[in-house]
């Protein structure tokens, strides 16, 4: 195929192929699982009910200000201080602040 023979047509087609536009799964997530998300400067939890292209949106939601240990709190889901977001209340979570983000057994609900 020769580079000159191709329709405007045709080159906006293979154009579209590297659009970043263009809607890809970013992560494999589950909806309806529990997750930790680590942030720049904040720690999350929360169970995932959505995946958009720049966010997560989670119910049951938690701001977790301290977690002792972090390899004993991410295995128990267990936090030393914990401020919950309303049951009622959804949380957008933006990934451009993501560190990492680890499924959990449970979400905490009491604060403390």
């Amino acid at each position: 195929m020769n580079i000159d023979s191709l329709t405007y047509g045709e080159i906006k087609e293979i154009c579209s192929l590297f659009s970043s536009d263009k809607k890809r799964p970013v992560n494999n997530l589950s909806i309806g699982s529990n997750y930790l998300f680590r942030t720049v400067t904040m720690i999350y939890t929360g169970e995932l009910v959505e995946e958009q292209d720049d966010r997560f949106v989670i119910s049951k939601a938690a701001w977790i200000a301290e977690t002792e240990r972090w390899a004993d709190s991410v295995k128990s889901a267990e936090f030393k201080e914990v401020e919950p977001y309303p049951d009622d209340r959804l949380v957008h979570v933006f990934k451009s602040g993501m560190l990492d983000i680890c499924e959990i057994t449970s979400l905490p609900r009491d604060q403390k």
